[in-house]
């Protein structure tokens, strides 16, 4: 991984919104002559690593221990003593215990087809959370006039002249958005997505009008009712109604936030249920 970063803080960021895992070194009590004070951090990856802890053996036995831990594909918290002797290379001979926190990531892949107004307002929102983002359109200017500023790092531009043809190439689990500047290519793409069984999320923007035809083409097209069922449309929460693209595309993220954390949704849709059941009690308690 290539991050224009030193220090283990920026690199902590980096790693969270590529959806990198890391092992978190820090050193904790130090005893006599030691290269670095307690609380002293940095950052390691499979391929790199951020800040030092003193450099010398010390921090090379260290990064070793960092990416076994890494392969071992769990969260984990481990402590480790080091005494700073001839042993290890070292002589300043003190010695110091050293906590390896690991956390590995899975960072959710999403595929915005289209680079109209909609998607311009909707992938800075996205950027800023743990998602990989596959931005596709068959516009070469228009890509090449978003590529002229500054990208997240989590941003992918993609120039596809048959961008339905790149659904193919998603992983598996991706989501996909769908906001085209033709209705004949959304469908094209909806097709693609609804073919491949392994996609968490197929939405589509558009009428509800829109969403009819397009479901009542893929009946004409043999498409299974699950499979139809599938496609997410219109998008975006039903309770934000606003038509500007500010607001359409802040309506589509918050349905997408929705679905990173199912279970803390459900857990607050439980809350929101049960404070709900409170207040109607109290009010039928309240009439008699």
């Amino acid at each position: 991984m290539s991050l224009p970063v030193k220090t283990w803080f920026d690199a902590l960021h980096q790693c969270q919104m590529q959806g990198k895992s890391y092992v978190l070194v820090t050193l904790l009590a130090t005893a006599g002559s030691t290269p670095r004070n307690g609380g002293t951090k940095m950052l390691v990856c499979d391929d790199s690593a951020f800040d030092t802890i003193g450099g010398g053996h010390l921090e090379f036995e260290v990064i070793k221990q960092a990416r076994n831990l890494l392969l071992e594909n769990t969260t984990t918290q481990k402590i480790e003593h080091y005494p700073l002797s001839s042993k290890l290379g070292q002589c300043c001979g003190g010695a110091t215990n050293v906590l390896f926190e690991t956390f590995t990531q899975h960072t959710q892949h999403i595929a915005i087809y289209g680079a109209g107004h909609v998607s311009k307002a909707l992938v800075p929102i996205l950027s800023q959370l743990p998602l990989q983002i596959s931005w596709i359109d068959n516009r070469q200017a228009m890509l090449d006039e978003i590529a002229q500023h500054s990208q997240p790092s989590n941003l992918k531009l993609v120039v596809s002249e048959n961008p339905e043809d790149t659904i193919a190439t998603l992983p598996s689990g991706s989501w996909v958005m769908i906001m085209t500047h033709s209705h004949q290519l959304d469908f094209d793409i909806v097709e693609a997505a609804l073919k491949r069984k392994d996609m968490a999320f197929v939405g589509m923007i558009g009428s509800d009008t829109k969403a009819r035809r397009f479901r009542t083409r893929l009946v004409h097209r043999e498409f299974e009712p699950l499979d139809i069922q599938r496609l997410v449309s219109p998008v975006g929460l039903l309770d934000i109604s606003g038509k500007r693209p500010i607001e359409v595309a802040v309506s589509m993220a918050a349905q997408l936030i929705q679905r990173l954390e199912p279970e803390k949704n459900t857990q607050s849709q439980q809350k929101q249920a049960w404070r709900d059941n409170k207040q109607l009690m109290q009010s039928l308690v309240t009439t008699k």
